[in-house]
């Protein structure tokens, strides 16, 4: 007895069933491979380097993040000659929207001036490297990215100077 199909359905629609659609998997494996690849944040960070006459300022941060990523920052600075007040600042638009968690070691003395955060450490003896760390994470709102300078300085005396440009993707 030959079974009959529902009506409606032919014989041409009970064979395409059987097949699998290759496209959903070919998809999946596309976006695996893109994410992998750290194309869109998740590679790893990029080191800025300065150097003057005066010192080695060297800068370890991520180039892409996403919105909500945390992120880690190094700041290490090796001053040439002896400094007597070793100061780190950040300009106002490198940190905004941006949630900043922990800054170790502790600065001994914040300020605000000329539109940068500082953080001061003390003296510090040329040929020592001195290394920062700041954890942060990325609020929502930002988006597209955020640039500023990040400087060492010996009181209100510029050492060197890194320009930082974070690209932010949602």
């Amino acid at each position: 007895m030959a079974t009959r199909t529902p009506d409606g359905i032919t014989q041409e629609h009970e064979s395409n069933s059987r097949r699998a659609n290759p496209w959903p998997l070919l998809l999946l494996a596309a976006l695996l491979a893109t994410g992998l690849s750290g194309m869109f944040a998740g590679q790893p960070a990029t080191m800025r380097r300065a150097v003057s006459n005066s010192a080695a300022l060297a800068v370890r941060m991520p180039d892409i993040l996403r919105n909500g990523m945390a992120f880690e920052t190094i700041v290490e600075v090796t001053p040439r000659r002896p400094v007597g007040d070793l100061v780190i600042a950040m300009s106002d638009g490198l940190w905004r929207e941006m949630t900043i968690n922990t800054l170790m070691p502790a600065a001994g003395e914040e300020s605000h001036k000329d539109a940068s955060h500082r953080f001061s450490f003390g003296p510090a003896e040329a040929g020592e490297t001195f290394r920062f760390k700041i954890d942060g994470q990325i609020n929502p709102p930002l988006f597209a990215g955020t640039s500023g300078m990040i400087t060492a300085l010996d009181g209100e005396t510029v050492l060197a100077t890194v320009p930082v440009r974070i690209k932010v993707l949602p």
